[in-house]
């Protein structure tokens, strides 16, 4: 398995960065990918992952949280990140509705330019979408054909909008949402309809810790070591070995993101 979303740049991971890493080996988790969510970020998951090579690697992007902050639409800092060899894809980019932290034409023209540097150095797109679904589809379908592979991470949709995004060929990160009895319910209903090919799986800590792992962790931060977890709970859903989708996830993001993992 491969944790495909890493926010390791985070303040609650500075006092034992070190431990979670080797944490997360003993669970058996073979990879990680730093995700970059702003441009100082972004430096950081790059400077992070050049700690771990061969097992850590990162991405370069703009959340839309952030796209308030973006001045240049060139993306200059992004694009000189983006060819360091510890940078696999663009992003995390995409629309957020929901807290609406940046204002929405910017977050649009933030995400347009980031898939237009995607498109410009053939390199993947990690994704998020939160209350947008339907500017974020008519926003990324022109783009989609010129991009070489492109995921939604942490879905949490209806299978109305899964169904979108896998007709518009999207690979899917997966995350402890599912794991949750409150808000993963449909999550755990309609996550058996993507393919194996398609799938990621993914913990975005240190948010959305499983609930429903045991013991209960004593603190409320979510660690890749939790991935295993998730993925059960997730092949339970799909009514398929853990094994066997733990290898196929496995494939699917070496592929996607052209890795050798440890």
């Amino acid at each position: 398995m491969i944790d495909i979303g890493v926010n390791l740049t985070n303040s609650r991971f500075d006092k034992d960065r070190d431990e979670v890493i080797a944490r997360a080996k003993e669970a058996g988790v073979e990879g990680l990918i730093l995700t970059g969510t702003c441009i100082e970020e972004s430096i950081q998951a790059q400077e992070m992952a050049r700690n771990w090579p061969d097992y850590c690697y990162s991405t370069a992007g703009v959340h839309p949280h952030d796209a308030k902050t973006v001045e240049d639409l060139s993306l200059p800092e992004i694009r000189r990140l983006a060819a360091e060899p510890e940078v696999v894809a663009i992003g995390e980019c995409g629309l957020d509705f929901n807290r609406d932290f940046s204002p929405r034409p910017q977050q649009e023209a933030v995400f347009e330019a980031q898939l237009a540097l995607a498109a410009e150095l053939n390199m993947p797109v990690f994704m998020h979408c939160r209350d947008a679904h339907e500017r974020f589809m008519a926003i990324l379908k022109p783009w989609r054909d010129k991009l070489p592979a492109a995921v939604l991470h942490c879905f949490t949709g209806t299978e109305a909008e899964l169904r979108d995004c896998l007709a518009l060929d999207l690979h899917i990160g997966i995350t402890g949402w599912v794991c949750d009895e409150r808000r993963g319910t449909e999550l755990r209903d309609i996550v058996r309809y993507i393919p194996d090919n398609r799938l990621m799986i993914e913990t975005d800590c240190p948010y959305l810790l499983p609930r429903d792992y045991r013991p209960k962790p004593k603190s409320s931060r979510n660690e890749p070591k939790f991935l295993p977890h998730i993925a059960t709970v997730i092949a339970e859903c799909r009514n398929q070995d853990p094994a066997e989708l733990m290898a196929a996830s496995y494939a699917t993001t070496q592929a996607f993101f052209a890795i050798r993992a440890a």
